[in-house]
C-alpha cells in the first residue's frame, strides 16, 4: 500500500493520460469483438466528438487541479475533514472508506442533483443525447458539466479531507469504471449481475441511458453501486428493452453535430 500511496503522491500528468488513453483504447477492443449492440453508426465519427469533449474535461481539471491540492493539503494541515477525524485504523480501510465518500459526493451527489436542478440539467443533457453509448461516451460532458462536477469533487475533498494520493487514486478509478460501465460490452449475465453488487456495472448503468423517466434518473453511481442502493435509486431493465438517448431531444443527427451540442444548455429546452 505503500508503494501505491507513494506512486499516486507524485503521479505526472502525462501517467494520468496514459491510463486514459489506454482504458479508452482496451475497452474500444473490447467492444469491437464483443458487442452488446451493433450499431450502425459512423464509429469514428461518434469517437470525435465524445474525445473531443472528453479533451475539454482534461482542460478544465487541469487548470483548476490546483485547487485540489490547496484543498488537500489545508485539510491535512488542519486535520480537518471525516477523515481526519475517525479513530486509526489500517491504511487499506482508510482508503476504502475515502474512496466511497468521494464516490459519494464527487460521483453520486453531482450525477443526482444535475437530474433534479434544471439549470444543471441543461449541461449534464449533453451526456444523454448520446444514442450510441459506448465507451468514448464516458466523459461526454459539456465544458460546463465539468467545472460543475469539479466542484463538487473538491467540495468532497474538504468535507472528506482527503489527502492529494486519495485524489488522484479516486480519479484515476473513477476514469476506468466510467470507460467500464459506458463500454458497449457483452458480459456474462451471471458475472454482470454479480458485478453490480459492488462497483456499478455495465447493464446497470445501461439502464441510466434509457431514453425515458424513471430510468433516467436511476442508477447515478460510477464506481460504486453501494449507495443506488442505500438510497433507492437502483432500477433494472432488461438490455433488450433499452433505448438509449433522451425523450426531449430525439433527433440523433441533432445530437451528433459538435457546434449544436455545446450551445444546447443555451437554448429554449423542452419539459423533461
Amino acid at each position: 500500500m505503500n508503494d501505491l500511496i507513494s506512486y499516486f503522491s507524485t503521479i505526472s500528468s502525462s501517467h494520468r493520460s496514459l491510463i486514459l488513453v489506454s482504458g479508452i483504447t482496451i475497452f474500444w477492443l473490447i467492444e469491437n469483438a464483443f458487442p452488446l449492440f451493433k450499431f450502425n453508426y459512423k464509429k469514428w465519427h461518434h469517437a470525435g466528438i465524445n474525445i473531443f469533449l472528453t479533451g475539454t474535461t482534461i482542460i478544465v481539471n487541469f487548470f483548476l487541479a490546483f485547487i485540489l491540492l490547496k484543498t488537500a493539503d489545508w485539510t491535512i494541515s488542519n486535520n480537518f475533514g471525516i477523515l481526519q477525524w475517525l479513530p486509526e485504523m489500517s491504511i487499506w480501510l482508510y482508503a476504502l472508506v475515502g474512496l466511497l465518500l468521494l464516490d459519494l459526493i464527487g460521483a453520486y451527489l453531482v450525477h443526482l442533483v444535475e437530474h433534479k436542478v434544471k439549470v444543471l440539467w441543461r449541461f449534464h443533457l449533453i451526456h444523454h443525447t448520446d444514442t450510441w453509448i459506448d465507451t468514448t461516451t464516458a466523459n461526454r460532458h459539456h465544458p460546463g458539466e465539468s467545472i460543475i462536477r469539479f466542484t463538487f469533487t473538491a467540495l468532497g475533498v474538504l468535507i472528506i479531507g482527503t489527502p492529494m494520493w486519495m485524489v488522484f487514486l479516486y480519479q484515476t478509478l473513477s476514469v476506468i469504471a466510467t470507460q467500464f460501465n459506458h463500454a458497449n460490452i457483452s458480459l456474462p449475465k451471471k458475472l454482470d449481475t454479480l458485478l453490480s453488487y459492488i462497483i456499478v456495472s455495465p447493464d446497470m448503468h445501461k439502464v441510466h441511458h434509457h431514453h425515458v423517466l424513471p430510468y433516467t434518473d436511476s442508477n447515478y453511481g460510477n464506481i460504486f453501486s453501494v449507495w443506488d442502493r442505500l438510497f433507492g435509486t437502483f432500477m433494472k431493465l432488461p438490455n433488450e428493452e433499452i433505448v438509449y438517448g433522451i425523450d426531449t431531444h430525439p433527433n440523433a443527427k441533432q445530437h451528433n453535430d459538435l457546434k449544436n451540442l455545446l450551445k444546447i444548455p443555451f437554448q429554449k429546452q423542452p419539459i423533461k
